[in-house]
């Protein structure tokens, strides 16, 4: 069911756009969004990441900011890897609310209106998909799951997550982060950090489209590996 942007009342967002060689969907990843924030009628921004990319898609994101004024770009001069975006993309907004999508194009850009009508009522939404599992391979299932055991041996309760996530851009002032590798870590201790604070966590089913361009640029050993070890950090520090 569409989402009428006159029933939120918090109408003001920043989505980041983390890129990372997506020269042929940035453009078009970037429309749809904005499409999207103009029918909800908010106020919003755009910010493009990106991170170090070689293929002119960087070269795209200025153009798109010299032509839209909510749009803007910050730029890493060398690939600093997914980590780095994702911190980059919790601070770097300068509205109520805050999400990140990538420029490949897999979420449809209607979860936004889903998802702000739920922070009504909590301060982080969780994006899961429910069908994933079945679509994924032998091994990117099995990594899944040994992800998800680790995660609640160590830290106990954890919710469902996959893809998008959406937060009031201000509660992020008042965790410390402290994973700092290439993976995708920081995301689950933002989640960890949120909980722990008593704040309210929600989730929502997402669906997920195939790829407008490009590669998965997460599964690989460099980002795993980093993964393990800042897990087992973030359990050592939130143990104190």
């Amino acid at each position: 069911m569409a989402v009428d942007g006159n029933q939120m009342s918090l109408r003001s967002i920043c989505v980041a756009i983390m890129n990372y060689n997506e020269a042929p969907s940035l453009e078009q990843v970037v429309e749809e969004i904005r499409r999207e924030l103009v029918r909800l009628q908010v106020d919003y921004e755009i910010v493009i990441i990106d991170d170090g990319s070689t293929d002119g898609s960087g070269e795209i994101a200025d153009r798109l900011a010299r032509d839209l004024p909510q749009v803007r770009v910050i730029h890493h001069t060398v690939n600093l890897g997914l980590g780095a975006v994702y911190r980059q993309g919790f601070l770097c907004g300068t509205k109520q609310l805050a999400t990140l999508f990538p420029a490949d194009g897999q979420f449809e850009p209607t979860i936004i209106g889903r998802f702000m009508q739920r922070l009504d009522e909590a301060d982080m939404v969780l994006g899961f998909i429910p069908d994933l599992r079945k679509n994924r391979s032998l091994a990117a299932r099995f990594f899944s799951w040994g992800e998800r055991t680790l995660y609640r041996i160590l830290f106990g309760h954890f919710p469902d997550f996959q893809g998008i996530m959406m937060f009031k851009r201000a509660l992020v002032d008042t965790v410390p982060l402290t994973s700092s590798g290439r993976g995708w870590m920081i995301q689950m201790e933002l989640i960890l950090r949120f909980m722990r604070k008593g704040y309210r966590v929600v989730g929502e089913p997402t669906g997920l489209r195939s790829r407008m361009s490009g590669a998965s640029k997460v599964m690989n050993a460099r980002a795993i590996v980093s993964n393990l070890r800042q897990v087992f950090e973030l359990w050592w520090q939130l143990r104190a």
